[in-house]
């Protein structure tokens, strides 16, 4: 392609040599062109205020304000806004809460650069792209298992040990409301106990191990 015609992208990766790695890669590129890279979701989204990539490249376990925050702001900022998410997360809760949240493609780090360069183009040309692997992780959701915020907040509870009375304690909440949470956590997650819950939570990316 002519230079002219050369796809504008915006880099959001915190880590600073998969950052170098990923410049290498898409600079050698003839039909992509950085035009700004960053390693924090904040700065980001001013980025692409300022100015307006044909495609950001986000990361989603980003320091401060996270890859989602960040996705859902850029989509405020623009409704066409088009989104690669290039990340290590996998689980089927994250696919489909970046997907909801704006992004037009989902990646993981193990894909080469020639996918990622065929994401990039996809979603510039204003389609969908989302690899096999993807597809499956999303077809593993159980479509009734929407938590709350709340729900989400207890599950995370619940993955760092925490007995119904130390949630409650933390989320300024009654013992009992507590105990009706759970109980709706575990039946929307199909878990049989707390530990079950807490593994389900890790694999499908309610909690991430960092």
């Amino acid at each position: 392609m002519l230079m002219s015609t050369k796809i504008k992208v915006l880099l959001v990766e915190d880590h600073y040599m998969a950052r170098v790695a990923l410049r290498s890669i898409l600079s050698d590129k003839t039909d992509v062109s950085i035009v700004a890279e960053t390693d924090n979701g904040q700065e980001a989204v001013q980025l692409y205020a300022k100015l307006r990539p044909d495609v950001t490249v986000m990361d989603l376990g980003l320091p401060g304000t996270d890859g989602f925050e960040a996705i859902t702001a850029i989509r405020q900022l623009n409704r066409t806004a088009k989104i690669v998410v290039l990340t290590n997360y996998d689980g089927s809760e994250d696919v489909y809460r970046a997907l909801r949240n704006g992004a037009m493609a989902y990646l993981t780090k193990d894909v080469s650069g020639q996918e990622l360069v065929h994401a990039i183009v996809t979603t510039h040309q204003g389609n969908r792209y989302l690899p096999r692997a993807m597809r499956d992780r999303l077809a593993e959701r159980i479509p009734c298992s929407e938590l709350t915020p709340r729900e989400e907040q207890v599950l995370k509870l619940i993955s760092a040990g925490c007995s119904n009375q130390e949630i409650a304690t933390k989320l300024t909440i009654a013992e009992k409301t507590v105990r009706i949470h759970v109980s709706s956590v575990l039946e929307k997650l199909g878990a049989r106990d707390r530990t079950q819950a807490a593994i389900y939570a890790i694999q499908r990316g309610f909690v991430h191990l960092e």
